[in-house]
């Protein structure tokens, strides 16, 4: 949610603040502002509801500078406005300011600090930027000092904030807690980003920052501080990514790109997480670690929930450990009873997901062992697990996650096979991982290149509907949540996955002439069941439609994927799936990237 830009050094600031908000529009906003400053006693504020495209439509040539700040604003606090865009500003105009987060105590600062101050929107933003000038105007305090003391004032809340005096335009002021941010060094300019994509045409090599941290940057100085005020060095890191990775190139929408990717994703992983013999490439430290727990807890959100229960059926089959999964945002509040030697595994696609950032922390303080399964090195919850694994998906733009899916449930099936090895079940002594991802890719390509027919099948079955189900047994029925959530969150079409066994218990009274039951069966001992199942749907006047692993086929099926193990059909299950929300959502005539009211790095609680 949210992204932040800024600038310090370059004459360019206004060309990179606006790509730099392009790079994060896939994190779900509403509205967006630049604010730029020439350093010469000239400065511009725009700021447009809508997309970008709107935002860079309003900037005119007069708008020029050197340092600047920018915002894409997802709403929280206040109607969709300009008023309540970013930048924010104090009410003589001199500060201005971009925030992500939540300010949970705003209502009462603004009680006790600015009772006689005018505002002109409705955020919790504005009440920072106010009480920083408050402090400037009538105690005589430094723009640091006062941003300092701001700050102390905030009870439990989560924020990135970048800041700006007009006074004195070259310098930076930021700071975070909870919520992402990165400093970019560049060459004779500095820039400030909530995700490194957005400044990849500027520089590869970012500072991370840690929470409670203060910064200070110059075009020529970045400075750091800790919550006592002692400066700290820290080494840069290395993106080593490409910035044409995140455009779309021949493709219409990022997800499509994304869908086709995964065949490369999945042969990706197999390269670099198995040797050629088949065997698993983990730390062995990892994989003694796990060894040593009673019980495994994975933990995600979404759609990398979803994977995560496929993940219990590989670690209980492969590995033989009892293994549970949970919702970040319930876990964060309602702990469960734990075992006696617990090991948390964290899968995000962003690695900065507030509410699984919620749950490590208090894993951290229990000195509990876990490992973060993600897509993007040095982010949150990369750094503060105690093992990593990248998924090495490249760049997800979409909010509909697709490949970081795939690729989550890939890394999971290396991961219990080595497990399992190291634990001598003979069930992984005989998975061969690397082939098996290896016929995945392939099959995953087969059912790529249909895409014409599944585009056909997604205009007679889905495009007319208001409703829709999923249904499925066992490993089918984890694929059928995370095939509803697709075809939901980007069609809007109201889609459900349930166990088909629970249908006649109460789901099925929904079912009407036409609507669309999706039978996914992949799984030999519960396939029969499932097919009864539908029967009793189509009985009912439902359009039943097939996703059928080939060795199960009949005659009648709609759409047959190759044959892999059954462990990991759920890699190729869902790929039709995705399709069928991508094309159903683009024969409606939606945005198939940003669907509304979502976002997809979600980064408040």
């Amino acid at each position: 949610m949210c992204g932040i830009v800024g600038v310090t050094g370059n004459d360019n600031a206004v060309s990179i603040l606006l790509e730099g908000l392009e790079k994060l529009e896939y994190r779900g906003y509403d509205s967006a502002g630049i604010y730029v400053n020439d350093l010469n006693g000239n400065d511009y504020l725009v700021k447009r509801k809508g997309r970008i495209s709107e935002l860079e439509a309003a900037v005119g040539p007069e708008v020029h500078g050197s340092v600047g700040i920018g915002h894409t604003r997802w709403a929280t606090h206040g109607v969709v406005s300009v008023d309540n865009a970013h930048p924010q500003y104090s009410e003589d105009h001199r500060f201005y300011l971009v925030h992500n987060g939540v300010i949970e105590n705003y209502k009462e600062l603004k009680a006790k600090y600015l009772s006689n101050t005018t505002f002109t929107s409705q955020t919790d933003t504005e009440v920072v930027v106010q009480l920083v000038d408050r402090f400037v105007q009538t105690e005589g305090m430094t723009t640091k000092e006062a941003f300092l003391k701001t700050l102390s004032l905030l009870e439990g809340s989560s924020y990135a904030f970048l800041l700006i005096d007009s006074t004195d335009p070259e310098t930076l002021y930021v700071a975070k807690n909870k919520s992402p941010l990165l400093i970019g060094v560049g060459d004779g300019c500095n820039v400030v980003c909530s995700d490194a994509l957005a400044m990849l045409n500027v520089t590869h090599d970012f500072l991370e920052l840690h929470d409670g941290e203060v910064v200070t940057i110059k075009p020529d100085s970045v400075d750091i501080e800790d919550r006592d005020g002692h400066k700290v060095q820290r080494d840069t890191f290395h993106v080593d990514m490409d910035a044409q990775e995140t455009d779309k190139g021949p493709y219409p929408y990022y997800m499509l790109k994304e869908i086709d990717e995964q065949p490369n994703v999945m042969r990706k992983l197999a390269s670099l997480y198995t040797e050629e013999s088949g065997k698993p490439n983990v730390d062995s430290q990892l994989i003694n670690a796990m060894k040593e727990a009673d019980r495994l807890y994975i933990v995600g959100a979404g759609t990398s929930y979803h994977a995560g229960l496929v993940g219990k059926k590989l670690f209980e089959k492969l590995a033989h450990v009892p293994t549970e999964v949970h919702i970040a945002s319930e876990f964060a509040y309602d702990n469960p009873l734990l075992s006696k030697k617990p090991f948390f595994i964290f899968l995000s696609q962003s690695g900065e997901t507030a509410d699984s950032r919620e749950v490590l922390v208090n894993v951290n303080a229990n000195n509990y062992e876990s490992l973060t399964i993600t897509n993007v090195e040095n982010s949150t919850l990369f750094r503060e697990a105690t093992y990593t694994m990248l998924l090495h998906a490249g760049p997800e733009i979409s909010v509909a996650s697709t490949k970081a899916y795939t690729a989550q449930i890939g890394v999971e099936a290396i991961l219990a096979k080595a497990l399992g090895e190291a634990k001598e079940q003979t069930i992984a002594e005989e998975f061969d991982i690397r082939q098996q991802l290896g016929l995945v890719a392939t099959g995953m390509q087969a059912i790529i290149d249909e895409k014409d027919v599944i585009d056909d099948l997604a205009k007679k079955y889905f495009v007319p509907a208001n409703r829709a189900f999923y249904i499925g047994r066992g490993i089918d029925q984890t694929v059928s949540l995370e095939s509803a959530l697709k075809l939901k969150e980007i069609s809007y079409v109201q889609a459900e996955g349930f166990a088909s066994g629970e249908l006649k218990h109460g789901t099925i009274a929904l079912i009407e002439e036409g609507t669309p039951v999706v039978g996914i069966i992949t799984q030999k001992r519960t396939a029969n069941l499932t097919r009864s199942n539908l029967q009793e749907t189509e009985s009912r006047g439902a359009a039943t439609f097939t996703i059928v692993r080939k060795g199960l086929a009949e005659e009648d099926d709609t759409l047959i994927i190759p044959d892999v193990n059954e462990l990991i059909t759920p890699l190729l299950s869902v790929v039709p799936a995705q399709l069928i929300a991508y094309y159903t959502s683009l024969n409606k005539g939606l945005d198939v990237d940003r669907p509304r009211n979502l976002a997809k790095s979600v980064t408040v609680e």
